[in-house]
């Protein structure tokens, strides 16, 4: 086995330990490692499978900010590079959702190429979910709401990654025709 392939296993480990009792919020309440498991996938597709860091960074871009994994944590397991990689894309808890999403359009742009492609990935993911099995109490203006938010996020994204770009666009056109945004 490979170092990548050792580093990838031990982070879908830790994603589905620490992941074990999460579900998604749509109807089908798919098991959350389902949406990890994407998301690393889309990288992978993006990158060709070669930034293994990245690509484990997406099995643990939630770790911090939805369950009882720390930064320390994740950093002795998986090294300061992909550590800082979760970091980046993790919100604040403490802080209202609404602000956490304001400040997630306020400084995606300032982000590495690196986190950006992690978001657009994270939100390609995130738009099949509402495409596919939306939240059942989603109103059709809610889904229109997180529609537009995940274009203003993604518009700090540009340039990071042709692939994970065109691969937004596909699914946030399909939602627009789906909600009528």
């Amino acid at each position: 086995m490979t170092g990548a392939t050792l580093l990838l296993a031990k982070a879908l480990d830790f994603a589905a330990r620490k992941h074990v009792h999460q579900r998604r919020k749509g109807e089908s309440r798919e098991p959350y490692i389902n949406h990890l498991a994407q998301v690393s996938w889309l990288l992978a597709e993006a990158t060709g499978g070669g930034d293994a860091a990245l690509i484990a960074a997406g099995l643990l871009h939630d770790a911090i900010e939805d369950t009882d994994a720390t930064f320390v944590e994740i950093e002795a397991e998986f090294g300061s590079d992909i550590a800082a990689l979760v970091a980046e894309v993790t919100d604040d808890k403490s802080l209202p959702w609404t602000e956490r999403k304001r400040l997630q359009v306020k400084h995606v742009a300032t982000k590495s190429r690196r986190a950006k492609m992690l978001k657009l990935a994270d939100l390609t993911s995130n738009l099949h979910s509402v495409l596919e099995s939306p939240p059942a109490d989603w109103s059709p203006e809610r889904k229109r709401r997180y529609l537009a938010w995940a274009r203003e996020v993604t518009d700090g994204c540009r340039g990071a990654d042709t692939t994970l770009e065109e691969g937004f666009e596909t699914v946030w056109r399909r939602c627009a025709d789906e909600f009528d945004a």
